[in-house]
């Protein structure tokens, strides 16, 4: 399954760049389920990226390593896919995309992500538009004009 979110905010896209840190990561994550940060290196090829998920009755671990990143004239990506994924995921691969638009920029998520199973694959689908979704409204307020 696929989904691509776009969120229009107010800075240069190399200032955004620098903005995707463990602040912005940690600031991103959800309500539910709750997320503990294990480890992260950053948003560079071999880094990697470490959670707990907490389910109140169980967790689970989730680890990702960025596969790529690319920085141009017009845009900024870092790919990261999944090593170690919570049992309700069987594949996961998010590019993380910043096009400059002007003085301004796009954030794009694109996720990929499969369930072992299609049902569940379909099943997720609205709670992964929530939990992206989720992003655009905190991206717009970290990532205004001063």
């Amino acid at each position: 399954m696929e989904i691509i979110i776009k969120t229009q905010v107010e800075q240069d896209f190399l200032s955004v760049k620098e903005g995707f840190d463990k602040t912005l990561f940690k600031k991103l994550s959800p309500p539910f389920p709750p997320v503990k940060l294990l480890r992260f290196d950053g948003s560079k090829k071999g880094d990697l990226v470490s959670l707990e998920l907490n389910f109140i009755f169980f967790q689970q671990k989730w680890v990702s390593e960025i596969i790529e990143d690319k920085t141009t004239e017009e845009e900024f990506y870092f790919i990261d896919q999944g090593v170690e994924l919570p049992f309700f995921l069987k594949y996961w691969r998010h590019k993380h995309r910043i096009f400059k638009v002007g003085e301004n920029s796009i954030i794009q998520d694109e996720i990929s992500y499969k369930a072992p199973f299609l049902i569940l694959t379909w099943l997720l689908y609205p709670a992964m538009l929530l939990q992206f979704g989720y992003r655009i409204p905190i991206y717009k307020k970290i990532f205004k004009k001063n």
